[in-house]
């Protein structure tokens, strides 16, 4: 966790086929080449990666072998660690799929990736649900939005969340044109999915008392929300702190402000509870952990709420922790990650380099996370 892990795979032939007039790269990269097309990919990814130069000692970059990353990272001097294989010749839309699926085993905080809409489809096809994804444009068509504006942009919003800024999850589509009837003159687009994709951020929300973010207004959006997403009979627990006490208010719930409290459909079960008394409520029982930064650290565990321990996050498991915070109070941290501490290292470095934070009605925010003060 000492640094921020981005995957990256790169598409060497993406865009082959638009210098050629070809109208696409898909199945006809040999025939680009053989008119002396020269593949443009690994450049478009270099430009996006020339803005996290400065940025060295805080990326460890982990990618796949050659073209599709390897050769361009080792040539730049980013730290990296390389996965899986790649056979002789050219690349193929399985070992985008493959590069994806162990990018997700490895932990990534977020996949890089450099092609087209058809690469796009291929991420699609692999990644799992909630996986910060965000394209480098380097194909010939660019319909799925699920790509920065540019190259540069890219390696700028990725700076901006290594760096600890505000950084939203939006979804993006993921569309594809037929290039067999493109060729042929006919237009027809498809949807093949949607993909997490982080977007810059503002610190403050629109049409908020003139532009100000108002927590009473942005407690009771993230409250509509919750209470839109309640799981039957699965135990809430809810962390101290005046975010989450306020949260609960607007539940119509009485919770104790600095204590930990356990929710189930809807209604408070227990109050003030003791780290045994929270671990015999979720040990073996779906629940959900709701947290909140505590201390002028960042902290959103070990800090003020020690009685959720290592062994309830465990029994909670790290998938279903979700951290509630406004904008103001993470602009307050200045860009450092948020902490944990839960007095057990090894659990404290399998979190993940980023969290999501909810900061509003259905808005999600990823934010630096780590183990180690800095």
């Amino acid at each position: 966790m000492s640094r921020f892990r981005i995957g990256l795979i790169i598409n060497p032939l993406a865009g082959l086929g638009g210098p050629a007039g070809l109208k696409g790269s898909d199945g006809v990269a040999e025939q680009a080449i053989a008119l002396g097309v020269e593949p443009k990919a690994a450049f478009r990814t270099r430009t996006a990666l020339n803005v996290l130069v400065e940025l060295n000692e805080r990326v460890e970059f982990v990618s796949f072998p050659g073209s599709m990353g390897a050769d361009l990272l080792a040539d730049m001097g980013f730290s990296h660690r390389v996965l899986g294989s790649v056979n002789d010749g050219q690349t193929t839309a399985d070992d985008t799929r493959k590069a994806v699926e162990l990018l997700q085993d490895a932990g990534v905080a977020l996949i890089l990736f450099a092609g087209g809409d058809g690469t796009a489809r291929d991420i699609c096809a692999a990644v799992r649900p909630g996986q910060p994804v965000l394209g480098i444009p380097a194909g010939v068509k660019i319909h799925s939005g699920v790509y920065a504006i540019s190259p540069r942009a890219a390696g700028e919003l990725t700076g901006r969340l290594i760096a600890g800024g505000l950084v939203r999850l939006a979804s993006g589509e993921v569309r594809d044109i037929d290039e067999t009837a493109l060729r042929e003159g006919r237009v027809t687009a498809r949807w093949y999915g949607e993909l997490s994709v982080p977007e810059e951020g503002g610190f403050v929300q629109q049409v908020k008392q003139a532009g100000v973010e108002s927590e009473e207004l942005v407690l009771n959006d993230l409250a509509a929300w919750l209470e839109e997403s309640w799981e039957q009979d699965v135990r809430y627990i809810f962390g101290p702190g005046s975010t989450l006490h306020g949260l609960a208010q607007n539940l119509g719930l009485e919770t104790t402000l600095l204590g930990v409290d356990v929710i189930e459909n809807g209604q408070v079960i227990a109050r003030d509870v003791t780290e045994a008394q929270l671990f015999e409520w979720v040990e073996g029982h779906p629940a959900r952990l709701l947290v909140t930064a505590i201390g002028g650290q960042g902290h959103i565990l070990g800090r003020g709420n020690q009685q959720v321990s290592a062994r309830v996050v465990r029994a909670v498991g790290l998938e279903h922790i979700r951290v509630v915070a406004t904008k103001r109070k993470l602009s307050t941290l200045e860009g450092r990650p948020l902490l944990v501490d839960t007095g057990d290292i090894n659990l404290d470095d399998s979190f993940p380099d980023v969290i999501k934070v909810w900061a509003g009605y259905k808005e999600e925010l990823l934010y630096p996370l780590s183990a180690h003060a800095e």
